[in-house]
């Protein structure tokens, strides 16, 4: 079953509270660059469930900057790293790495010609420094400044300037090139600078920061022109990023006061507004980041401190088009029935329902998760149950998208949970750190029995028909349980069985469709098929390729295959009939593949460590 790549569904941008972000398009408006965790994405912003990931850096990724040809991108990590690399081919290959600073890189800055760059950050010796794309050379000095600089912008033409933003209130001025230190604007702000930008025709730049202000300087000779304050239409919180329109007329700003903000250079006032969030306080809407695209339609697209991309439209006061997502590892996914629709959880939390066709995604309404979601386990066609670290079991409407009201909360950590049907009514069997609980689901969770455990269990998996489940436990064993009915209303479960042939903890079980089979996956990445027909004999232990915790297993509707999803990054199709052959995908997401999902009988789903959801054709050998 050879496997190929169908599509990537990105992760959202990294952000953090009270901190700029920064985004980045290419010349011609096509595609978006941002940060997202140890990855840099590349996406269609016409069709942002095309993308492209980049996973060079070895640390958490801070900037991506195109370069003025749109050829390259320069991305900068939480190490001093800057490696600039090739965004028009899809190998992306990497054109050079330098060490700039001790430290995290919080912006880079090209000049016109895509021969420079200046990267910034907060470094022990110096917190910026000028080098060329190509060698690393160094041509200029970033001095001035006494504590971290956030922001960088270069004049696209001759004569060079550059200027700087910093959290010691002030902004440097350089000429260049060589770039080298020319004055302080000392005094125009009196909280951390946040960010600055030069016009594309060089005649102005401008810097935001945290007290709200927008200051005007003279583009070549760096003098300041004015401060632009608008009475009511001022910005009411800190303001984060600040990007030019191609004409060099307007230019737009976000804020933590949840606004993004158009501002007219000849008038100095406010010409436009959006909220993209709710009214009233809104953390998660807080503005962070925006840039305004090269695009004929003048499209701006605004960063919330969420991680959703808003477009914003002109012609309109609300954003045109939400994009969300998740920024963090994925922890939970489910493909549910016909629909085809796919469930994920962040372990922030988040979760979201995907439109596999189109690559988009809803979060869910209702009281969901507050903290780590860690699996799913469909009742029906129509509903879908969840576990977190919160310790609640809730219930999800696959068609509406949303948390029902049913929900229960479990006395001690759930670590897995299956359903399982008796006599014609379906049940949830729960394994908790303390307990395994049976119930019976109508408008809440009612508990029929509670069978204390004397190990703790790593795992879950049932098979609904034949009222069957296995439970993973950390002293290395697999204890197998029976549902069955005492007498009216009174359903029990019993242990009937428990699997010693483990030599590491079993970390992942996946009964097959019918029941035949028994996958059981663990920490040192082998996975042990065992008969249940033949009581529980092992079928196989040549499934044993993964190097580290097996996180998921599942298996195909024939029940001929198994797909695995491992911490080693790779994923692995195994046949029952053929146990030593098997397909492969290394390298799948970086740090680690969390879940895996058949699509069909052609096609898997998976997801990791990256925030990202990737699509996978397979096809028949």
């Amino acid at each position: 079953m050879p496997i190929t790549r169908r599509s990537i569904y990105a992760a959202q941008p990294s952000t953090q509270r009270a901190r700029p972000a920064h985004l980045s398009t290419d010349p011609s408006g096509e595609r978006l660059a941002y940060a997202s965790g140890k990855s840099v994405f590349l996406r269609s912003i016409d069709d942002p469930s095309l993308a492209t990931q980049y996973t060079g850096h070895t640390s958490t990724t801070n900037v991506a900057r195109f370069s003025p040809s749109g050829y390259y991108i320069a991305s900068g990590d939480s190490s001093g790293v800057v490696r600039v690399w090739d965004a028009a081919g899809p190998a992306m290959a990497t054109k050079g790495e330098f060490g700039i600073i001790s430290g995290p890189i919080n912006d880079i800055a090209w000049d016109g010609e895509s021969k420079r760059l200046i990267a910034v950050g907060n470094g022990k010796e110096r917190f910026g420094h000028c080098v060329t794309s190509d060698t690393g050379n160094s041509v200029g000095e970033i001095l001035g400044h006494s504590s971290a600089i956030n922001s960088v912008s270069i004049r696209q033409s001759r004569p060079y300037r550059a200027a700087t933003a910093s959290d010691d209130h002030n902004v440097v001025f350089f000429h260049g090139a060589p770039f080298k230190y020319n004055k302080t604007l000392a005094s125009h702000h009196s909280n951390f600078v946040q960010g600055v930008a030069f016009s594309p025709d060089g005649e102005h730049f401008v810097s935001v920061g945290t007290d709200r202000k927008i200051i005007l300087y003279d583009g070549k000779t760096g003098d300041f022109k004015a401060e632009i304050a608008y009475g009511d239409a001022a910005h009411r919180g800190g303001i984060y990023s600040v990007s030019w329109s191609k004409d060099s007329k307007r230019f737009v700003t976000a804020s933590a006061d949840q606004t993004v903000k158009v501002w007219d250079l000849h008038s100095e006032k406010n010409s436009h507004t959006w909220r993209p969030g709710p009214e009233g306080t809104s953390v998660p809407d807080h503005q962070v980041g925006v840039v305004w695209t090269p695009r004929a339609d003048n499209a701006i697209i605004s960063l919330s401190l969420s991680g959703d991309l808003n477009y914003l439209d002109l012609n309109s006061d609300r954003p045109k088009r939400v994009i969300t997502g998740h920024q963090t590892c994925i922890g939970a996914m489910k493909v549910t029935g016909e629909t085809k629709t796919l469930f994920t959880g962040g372990v922030d939390g988040k979760t979201c329902g995907w439109n596999l066709t189109k690559g988009t995604a809803d979060p869910l309404d209702g009281a969901g998760h507050t903290n780590s979601v860690c699996g799913f386990s469909p009742q029906d066609e129509g509903r879908l149950a969840s576990i977190g670290l919160d310790d609640f079991i809730r219930l999800i409407d696959v068609g509406a998208k949303v948390f029902i009201g049913t929900n229960h909360h479990c006395d001690a950590q759930p670590k897995g949970f299956t359903w399982l049907t008796l006599k014609g009514e379906q049940f949830l069997v729960t394994a908790t750190e303390k307990a395994i609980l049976l119930g019976k689901v109508t408008t809440k969770l009612k508990v029929n029995e509670v069978l204390q455990q004397s190990y703790t269990p790593t795992h879950t998996s049932g098979c609904r028909d034949k009222g069957v489940f296995a439970v993973g436990a950390t002293d290395q064993t697999i204890h197998i349980y029976g549902a069955y009915e005492e007498g009216p209303g009174e359903q029990r479960i019993r242990e009937e069985k428990v699997l010693k042939d483990a030599q590491a903890t079993p970390t992942c079980l996946s009964y097959s469709p019918s029941g035949k089979y028994l996958a059981v996956g663990f920490s040192s990445g082998k996975i042990i098929l065992y008969d249940v027909d033949e009581d529980y004999a092992i079928k196989t232990t040549r499934w044993s390729f993964h190097t580290a915790r097996v996180a998921s297993i599942i298996w195909n509707a024939e029940e001929t295959h198994v797909v695995s999803g491992s911490l080693d990054t790779n994923i692995y199709i195994y046949s029952v009939a053929t146990p030593g052959k098997n397909q492969s995908v290394k390298n799948a997401h970086m740090g680690g593949v969390t879940a895996v999902d058949w699509e069909g009988s052609d096609g898997i789903v998976s997801t990791g460590a990256d925030g990202t959801i990737k699509r996978w054709e397979v096809k028949p050998e």
